[in-house]
């Protein structure tokens, strides 16, 4: 299981070198430096919690969780999210005081310490280069964004160093802040989406509907129901009213559904008398596509 150990390497890499920076950032007095060591903390702990959650996730469906474990990854990527956020709030309030009381900071020290910090973390995000789940990708991104705050606090150090202006340091600081917050707030609405059974990205039902409608044998198609566990399966489920050899129509079904991107399909077949019952079933979805497209 080759995610579980990159994840867990990454966990012990962020701890170490959360603590690690911590001292540095103490040590050389920049408040930049100290408030990335609190988002790596947050890193390191949402990792760990990632990485329990991530090997739940990977677990059978069994009688008490019928569609398996896969949501627990993405609850690790709430608790991640959450973490992340708070800790950029601190960190902004932190900053902000530092403006209006700035103290001595050693920018050599600084130069040297962001130097370790690109290196390491640019390690740590080859590491998680090509995860799957929305939870690996949520870890990964944290990866390229330490990069990318090493980076700037690397600039701002040698600036800071041929300047003097130590204003910049707590700058840089709410820069990394704002920029990890206006990220967390994307991921969480992705992750609160799944939560409230939308429609995947990129899945229109009332162009599935009208696809299945072609299929010869098929009259009607009603009660479409798409949604996805983890935001990598994707599930379907419809009642179909269909005239004809009914196996084969479902072969069809499940054809075009797999085109669409939807491997797992339940399908109930009707026939035509046992439509006519049922009023409540012609109801329809509010389209709120107007495009329409033909084979």
């Amino acid at each position: 299981m080759k995610t579980s150990k990159n994840i867990l390497i990454a966990f012990l890499l962020n701890l170490f070198f959360a603590v690690f920076e911590f001292f540095g950032g103490v040590f050389t007095g920049s408040v930049a430096i100290i408030s990335d060591a609190v988002h790596d903390m947050g890193d390191a702990a949402s990792i760990g919690i990632s990485y329990l959650l991530e090997k739940k996730s990977k677990k059978q469906p069994d009688e008490n969780y019928t569609y398996g474990y896969s949501r627990y990854s993405v609850i690790g990527g709430v608790i991640t999210t959450l973490i992340l956020l708070f800790g950029s709030l601190a960190v902004i309030v932190n900053a902000i005081n530092r403006m209006f009381n700035p103290q001595e900071i050693n920018y050599n020290g600084m130069i040297v310490f962001a130097i370790i910090g690109v290196i390491v973390n640019f390690i740590a995000a080859y590491f998680t280069r090509n995860g799957e789940s929305i939870n690996q990708k949520a870890v990964n991104l944290h990866m390229l964004e330490d990069v990318l705050g090493w980076c700037v606090i690397l600039v701002g150090a040698i600036v800071m160093h041929f300047t003097d202006f130590s204003i910049i340091d707590p700058l840089m600081s709410i820069a990394v802040a704002v920029f990890i917050i206006i990220n967390t707030v994307r991921h969480l609405k992705e992750i609160l989406d799944l939560f409230l059974e939308k429609v995947p990205e990129g899945i229109a039902v009332s162009e599935i509907k009208k696809h299945l409608c072609e299929i010869d044998g098929v009259k009607d198609v009603h009660h479409i129901h798409i949604r996805s566990m983890d935001g990598y399966h994707i599930y379907a489920t419809m009642h179909i009213v269909a005239i004809g050899n009914n196996r084969e129509i479902k072969e069809k079904v499940r054809k075009e559904l797999t085109e669409h991107g939807i491997v797992h399909a339940t399908l109930e077949l009707e026939d035509e008398e046992e439509h006519c019952h049922n009023e409540s079933c012609v109801v329809q979805y509010k389209s709120t596509s107007h495009h329409h497209h033909h084979h």
